[in-house]
């Protein structure tokens, strides 16, 4: 009679578990989709899905971390290998292919935190804004950039902004492709001081990149990122304080 007693505890116990598991998946699956569903409704435009789940990747990614050095930005940030951290606060990449002075990273990026702050936050942006069939003039590039800036600043107290990368001819970017996109990088460029000073952000140059650094013309290659990923820890220094 025990072992029949302990025989119908053990089924009944097992029943419970086997139905518990998909329950609690099920909550968990609920709660990550509602998350989206709260933050979106639908994907209104192509490459809406991908800035969703970054979104939300970046919101499980700081639910475990505290006091962020932020690398915001967009495929260059995305595709960046960035050091684990400096002076105790973790590097997090918060890059979004595709990403322009359009894509509202600042509303983005606001909810993934969660009511956290960051320790500093350093954006680089620009190329995509340059790479389009109709640029926007310097002046609104400042005042996008400048707008932005003013939402991360509720977000840090620690503002950095990367000098706009350059591009080459190579792959499919033509001679004559290059010199018109790299007219308005330089014309983007010009006013990122004033940006810089009207939002109290530092301006991070970047040092000289020698051909090759590009694997297309536009994407870094490992030469690139190397004098890339120099500005950036440059400002993670500046923000330790060394």
């Amino acid at each position: 009679m025990l072992g029949g007693t302990h025989d119908t505890q053990r089924i009944r116990t097992d029943v419970k578990q086997t139905r518990l598991g998909p329950v609690v998946f099920a909550i968990v699956a609920a709660a990550s989709a509602g998350y989206l569903v709260a933050r979106t409704h639908y994907m209104p435009y192509p490459g809406a899905e991908h800035r969703y789940t970054r979104q939300l990747i970046l919101h499980y990614t700081f639910s475990r971390l505290d006091d962020s050095i932020i690398v915001l930005g967009d495929s260059l940030v995305e595709a960046a290998t960035l050091p684990t951290s400096a002076c105790g606060h973790p590097f997090v990449n918060a890059g979004l292919n595709g990403a322009s002075m359009g894509s509202d990273l600042g509303g983005w990026l606001a909810p993934a935190l969660a009511n956290k702050q960051a320790f500093a936050i350093i954006v680089s942006l620009g190329v995509n804004d340059a790479l389009t069939a109709a640029p926007i003039s310097k002046q609104v590039f400042a005042e996008r950039y400048a707008s932005l800036l003013a939402e991360l600043s509720k977000l840090t107290t620690r503002l950095f902004i990367v000098e706009i990368a350059p591009l080459e001819t190579r792959g499919r970017m033509t001679a004559d492709t290059q010199k018109v996109t790299m007219a308005t990088i330089q014309d983007y460029r010009s006013v990122l001081p004033e940006v810089a000073t009207q939002t109290h952000a530092t301006l991070l140059k970047l040092p000289e990149m020698i051909s090759p650094f590009t694997i297309d013309g536009v994407h870094l290659n490992v030469d690139g990122y190397r004098a890339w990923e120099q500005a950036v820890t440059q400002g993670a220094s500046q923000a330790c304080g060394q």
